[in-house]
Order: structure tokens, then C-alpha cells, then sequence
């Protein structure tokens, strides 16, 4: 991964999820005027105050808002993040260029933009490399059936009001089942499979993450304040750091490896259980998804 892409993966990720992004559409429907007054208090309320970032998000319009939504640190909190030589680096353009000549292209339907986003990145970039690695590490080999190229090839001649309808996600797909899978099982909501960062940073990982984080290893790099490194680690536990602080610790364990070129791997409090390496060379019997 080369240190411009390490930088994108840092301050966002490009990912669609196309009910959310129908919600986010019916947000418009709330007057201009109101939303930006709204967004305007929130940017002058404590930074601690519950709701602060939805409102700062919501006097977004359009293709602003969703790339908003998956930007991990806005520009200004950028300026708090990183040092300002680095600051002045990646403000001086963009990582969303191609995601917002996506968005904004007008000889394509918004959700068909979504899904072209989808496909280039948050797929491969994301939820497929992490279950291919995490399948391989216990030996069993995945299989996605429903990203196999013919059906793609055929789904992305459907209207798009045949995909979403009503907040109804894959619309015509259930259709399709319907008689042959429960209805329950038709109704009900997607479930992921998420990890317990809030729980482990409030606990058993706190000493590891300020140890990676605030190492004298990683203030001669320079990238970051310290200052502000130290507070988002203080703030563990808050449901919007958890993200901010595990990408952090990615990019930590990049750095060291390609930017220091001293990399070792990092042995997890024993609190954890079995003793989980964190890096590329950790054999698959110590691997915990």
C-alpha cells in the first residue's frame, strides 16, 4: 500500500449501503434553511454533546452528506489530528475526487452510483479482504454466490426501483424468494458481525493501544499531534472513537512496518486469552477473528 493510499484509508473509507443512503435522501426533504441552522449550533456546541456530529452532518446536501457519512475525520478535526506540515499535505486535495465525479455524473441513476462505489471499493477494499484472510486463517475457503459475475452482470440491468423500494433493500430479490425462504427471515433487518472495540478499549487494550499510539516510535514520526493523539486514547469507550481509534492502530502497525522498517510483531494482553499476534506474519493458529 502505497503512503497516499494509506493516507485515504486513514482519513475515510468509501463504503454503500443503499437503505441508509434512501434515508439519507428523505433528509433533504427537511428545509435547507433549518438544516444548516442546525448545523451551525452544533459546530459551536461542546464537543461532548450527544447528537453534535449528527446535526453537523445533517446541514450537508446531497453527495456532501454521504461522503460525510463515511469520512473518519472532517477536515477540521484533521487540523487538530495531524501536524501542520502533514495537514497541509492532505489538504491539499481530496480523497473523495473520484467518489464525488461518481456521485455527481447526472447520465446515472444516485443509487446505481452507490453501487458502482460499492463494487470498487468498499468490496474489495474491506469486507471481502477481511473474510477471505479471516476464512483462510482456519483453513476453510469462502464462497460469495451472490457476487458471481454472471448474476452482477445481469443485476445491474435491473431499475434501480426494483433493487430499493420503500427502504426495502434487494426488493426484487425478495420477491423473487418469497414461498421459498420464511417470511421472518425475508423481514428481517441485515445483521453484521461487529467487534467489541468499546469494550476492549475501555478494558483489557487500553495499556496496548496508548503504549502503540503514544510510543516514543511514533512521536519521531511526526504525522500527529500528541496532544491530539492523547485525547482521542483518554476518550476510549465513546461509541464515535472506537472507529477513529481502531483505524489508528491500523495505520500504526502499517507505519512501523513499511515506513520504519523495523516492524515486530505485537503480542495482545494475555487478558485477551490466547495469546493474538497483531501482524501480516502471525501464524494462523493464533489468529482471533
Amino acid at each position: 500500500m502505497a503512503p497516499r493510499r494509506a493516507f485515504r484509508r486513514l482519513l475515510g473509507h468509501p463504503h454503500v449501503h443503499g437503505v441508509e443512503a434512501a434515508r439519507e435522501r428523505q433528509r433533504e426533504r427537511l428545509p435547507a434553511a433549518v438544516r444548516r441552522g442546525l448545523g451551525g449550533f452544533a459546530r459551536h456546541a461542546p464537543a461532548g454533546m450527544k447528537g453534535r456530529n449528527f446535526l453537523q452532518h445533517l446541514a450537508l446536501d446531497g453527495h456532501e452528506r454521504y461522503l460525510d457519512s463515511i469520512t473518519m475525520f472532517r477536515q477540521e478535526e484533521q487540523r487538530e489530528l495531524f501536524s501542520p506540515d502533514v495537514f497541509a499535505l492532505v489538504s491539499a486535495g481530496s480523497p473523495w475526487q473520484e467518489a464525488t465525479a461518481c456521485l455527481t455524473a447526472r447520465d446515472r441513476h444516485w443509487l446505481s452510483s452507490l453501487q458502482h462505489l460499492d463494487m470498487k471499493a468498499y468490496l474489495p477494499l474491506d469486507i471481502l479482504t477481511k473474510v477471505d484472510r479471516m476464512s483462510m486463517a482456519h483453513s476453510i475457503e469462502a464462497r460469495v454466490p451472490l457476487l458471481d459475475h454472471k448474476l452482477i452482470e445481469f443485476a445491474a440491468t435491473i431499475p434501480p426501483a426494483l433493487k430499493l423500494r420503500d427502504g426495502t433493500g434487494k426488493y426484487i430479490f425478495k420477491k423473487a424468494l418469497r414461498g421459498l425462504v420464511p417470511a421472518p427471515v425475508l423481514r428481517k433487518p441485515k445483521q453484521g458481525f461487529g467487534i467489541p472495540l468499546g469494550r476492549w478499549f475501555k478494558g483489557r487494550l487500553h495499556e496496548f493501544v496508548r503504549e502503540l499510539l503514544m510510543s516514543e516510535k511514533a512521536r519521531r514520526r511526526g504525522l500527529f499531534k500528541p496532544a491530539a493523539i492523547e485525547a482521542l486514547v483518554s476518550g476510549r469507550g465513546a461509541s464515535d472513537l472506537n472507529l477513529r481509534l481502531w483505524t489508528l492502530i491500523s495505520f500504526e502497525l502499517w507505519a512501523q512496518r513499511f515506513l520504519d522498517g523495523a516492524w515486530r510483531p505485537l503480542p495482545l494482553p494475555a487478558a485477551m486469552g490466547e495469546p493474538l499476534i497483531l501482524g501480516p506474519a502471525a501464524p494462523a493458529e493464533a489468529v482471533r477473528a
